[in-house]
């Protein structure tokens, strides 16, 4: 395994099994942080999906047509979609059965079609929409960090600021051991781990 992975954003690199929350206003940072993250995964070989809530052709085209990407990308190694299709593609969500898609998704890859490693992005505009008191949301956030060391991977969630602030933005940071913000990754002294966090909402 990686001993270090470069996130493609300025000389940034994190150990494999990080869960980062990534902070942005708009979608044009928001791209500023996807692209690049996409296109260094892209370049070393990783399976990078990527679940963004709109601009999804501006984000693949912005991707493909970069001149960093490689040639040749295998098949099945770029996969961008729209967030609600991943997260609520059962017509609600559930902690549990988004972990265990996650964890057949990553197995996939990793054992069938023969990737080393994997990059997840993923946006959550959608649960201001669909979970409006979020304790479901943040059950899966918290148990993401167990879930992240299993495998030979990186997970970056991307929340916009634009849409996110006070309490549910504590209680997102609670969740993250990572913060990337301003083009600086940060360790989160709000951070629970799991078991804490997950006691706390009880």
């Amino acid at each position: 395994m990686k001993e270090f992975v470069d996130l493609g954003i300025g000389s940034l690199s994190i150990p494999p099994g990080s869960h980062i929350c990534a902070l942005f206003r708009g979608v044009p940072e928001r791209d500023a942080i996807v692209v690049p993250f996409v296109l260094e995964g892209l370049r070393r070989g990783d399976k990078c999906n990527c679940f963004v809530d709109e601009g999804i052709d501006a984000v693949r085209a912005a991707v493909l047509a970069n001149d960093k990407v490689p040639a040749k990308v295998e098949a099945n190694q770029l996969v961008i979609r729209p967030s609600k299709e991943t997260y609520l593609r059962r017509g609600r969500f559930s902690a549990q059965e988004m972990l265990d898609f996650l964890d057949d998704s990553v197995s996939t890859t990793l054992h069938q079609e023969g990737f080393p490693f994997v990059r997840i992005t993923g946006e959550k505009i959608w649960t201001l929409e669909e979970l409006p008191n979020l304790p479901e949301f943040l059950a899966y956030e918290s148990k993401l960090n167990r879930f992240v060391s299993r495998y030979p991977q990186v997970i970056m969630c991307l929340y916009d600021l634009e849409h996110y602030g006070g309490e549910i933005l504590v209680d997102i940071l609670k969740t993250h051991p990572k913060v990337l913000i301003g083009g600086t990754l940060l360790e989160n002294l709000y951070y629970l781990e799991p078991d804490e966090f997950l006691a706390s909402r009880r």
